[in-house]
């Protein structure tokens, strides 16, 4: 599976990076986020609840950070493991560009998933990434764009 998007956040470029990587920030715009905590210099641990059409799984999971050109570019992989209800893991590559009043956040992410999530068809599933993945980012650019005005 794969998603490309695009979001345009209304704070300066080294505001959003240093976003991306506080856990603070990520726990509180990662939808069904119940922990994220940094492991190391450019990891974390997490705990999300998420339901996928009629399949709710508690995943654990790790994310990796690999800052190629910080802050215009960096990429991060990542797994998580949901028991029952299958794994996800996959990775994107992120990129910061300076636009006009903000930031212009583009990503392109991919993914594999496995277990009782692959058998609900990729429709959905896509479906519900894609929604997931809006929420993240209205969550966090509504958070980035608070603490930036205050």
């Amino acid at each position: 599976m794969e998603l490309k998007e695009d979001v345009f956040i209304p704070a300066p470029r080294e505001r959003v990076y240093d976003a991306l990587n506080d856990p603070e920030v990520l726990r509180a715009s990662i939808p069904g986020c119940e922990e994220l905590e940094k492991t190391g210099e450019n990891e974390f641990a997490a705990k999300v609840t998420l339901k996928i059409g009629p399949v709710k799984a508690r995943f654990a999971g790790t994310v990796t950070l690999h800052p190629e050109a910080p802050p215009e570019k960096f990429s991060l992989d990542g797994q998580g493991n949901g028991g029952a209800a299958g794994f996800a893991k996959g990775g994107a590559v992120v990129t910061l560009d300076e636009e006009d009043g903000g930031t212009r956040l583009s990503y392109d992410a991919r993914a594999e998933i496995g277990g009782k999530l692959a058998q609900l068809g990729s429709r959905l599933v896509q479906g519900t990434a894609k929604k997931l993945a809006a929420k993240f980012f209205a969550s966090f650019a509504d958070h980035v764009a608070q603490e930036t005005s205050a």
